[in-house]
């Protein structure tokens, strides 16, 4: 066997025809050296692609309100993979894109129905698969639910502005110091600053302090349009609603006295109904202050007119079975009184004209052939024909 060995290895001593013995051995320690190297590659390798992998989003719900839900997560964690896209879902179906996924971590839905269930889940789209947060189920609040008011307050008194956080935690709100994608409100009386310039830009409303004591008062959300820092207060619906201590607002107390002082001043549409609101006999005059006078002289009757009682007795004989009819006549203080009197062979009635101011009694005579009158005439007695030829009321 022969091995071709070359001479620029050999040592410089060597020379032509001199003799040379070669040894060859195994060298353990470069081998184990060399596969120590090999192995640390290795498992650095399936350490970082085959271990860590991308995480799941983590979703949760940071603010609700009566329209409008804020969500955050946790900063993706892409691990080796390259991001594709990261979307969200509401209610099955996408709703929309988020921008700049790895710097953005909450996101603002508005727009929403009040006291309405949904359902919010993430998916996360890279090259090494896709993945899902589980699914956030959310319920926007009732116009009486105040706990998703969240306040930043600006320019301010001091005494006011305390008195804001106050108020703010009666009604279960927060109280944050800066403009954040959960504040609901911007509480000031001027606007100027940092934090109003912000809220503007994000279009956050601003308010004065009296919006938060109207919805203390209210015991719900209202609105804000009367309660801008230019906005005329006469614009604020004060009252519309019960207070949270149960009590009526005094909006509403003012408008049912409204109704019912427009009620009052209805005229009654018959004796009896002016009887039951005013409390005061119909026959008793009253002067220009609305006072009752017991003490007055009836005015004298007018001179009969015989085409009236033809009318009149037209009318009256059709209602001839009724079985007793009113008289009136004067008590001892001189005051018209109202009495019963058994039915004879006439009919007396009274008419009482339209404006109340006189009366005049009508002796009619019975006729038997009127008893077949119709039961509507007799159920409804207290009709009576009027010179103009239309029905008026009249006290039997």
């Amino acid at each position: 066997m022969a091995i071709e060995f070359p001479s620029i290895l050999l040592p410089p001593s060597i020379n032509s025809g001199s003799i040379v013995d070669i040894t060859v051995r195994r060298n353990h320690d470069s081998e184990a050296a060399t596969q120590a190297a090999f192995d640390t590659l290795q498992n650095s390798i399936f350490e970082k692609y085959g271990l860590h992998t991308p995480s799941e989003p983590k979703l949760r719900c940071r603010n609700a309100t009566q329209t409008s839900v804020v969500l955050e997560w946790d900063p993706i964690d892409l691990a080796t993979a390259e991001l594709r896209s990261l979307s969200l879902f509401r209610n099955g179906a996408k709703a929309g894109s988020i921008p700049r996924p790895m710097d953005i971590t909450s996101t603002k839905i508005s727009g929403l129905a009040i006291d309405t269930e949904y359902t919010f889940q993430l998916v996360l789209r890279t090259s090494a698969g896709t993945y899902q947060s589980e699914k956030l189920e959310v319920r926007t609040h009732k116009m009486t639910e105040l706990s998703g008011i969240t306040v930043t307050p600006g320019v301010l008194p001091a005494q006011l502005r305390q008195s804001l956080a106050i108020a703010v935690e009666r009604v279960g709100g927060k109280l944050v110091d800066t403009v954040r994608i959960d504040t609901t409100h911007f509480v000031c009386t001027e606007g100027r600053g940092k934090e109003w310039e912000r809220a503007v830009e994000m279009n956050i409303p601003v308010v004065r302090p009296e919006w938060i004591e109207g919805c203390e008062r209210e015991g719900r959300i209202v609105g804000v349009r009367g309660y801008y820092l230019n906005a005329d207060p006469r614009l604020r619906q004060v009252g519309q609603g019960i207070g949270m201590g149960g009590a009526p607002a005094s909006g509403h107390a003012h408008s049912r006295s409204r109704n019912e002082s427009q009620a009052s001043m209805r005229p009654p549409s018959n004796l009896a109904d002016q009887r039951r609101t005013s409390g005061t006999p119909a026959n008793i005059a009253t002067d220009r202050t609305g006072s009752p006078q017991t003490n007055v002289v009836p005015p004298t009757p007018p001179a009969k007119d015989e085409n009236r009682e033809s009318k009149s007795g037209q009318s009256v004989s059709r209602s001839a079975s009724v079985s007793s009819v009113s008289d009136r006549g004067e008590d001892a203080n001189g005051v018209d009184a109202i009495k019963e009197r058994p039915r004879s062979s006439g009919t007396r009635v009274l008419v009482q004209s339209p404006m109340g101011a006189s009366h005049k009694e009508q002796d009619l005579p019975y006729r038997a052939g009127s008893a077949a009158a119709s039961s509507e005439d007799v159920d409804a007695p207290e009709k009576q024909v009027s010179d103009s030829g239309t029905m008026e009321d009249v006290a039997l």
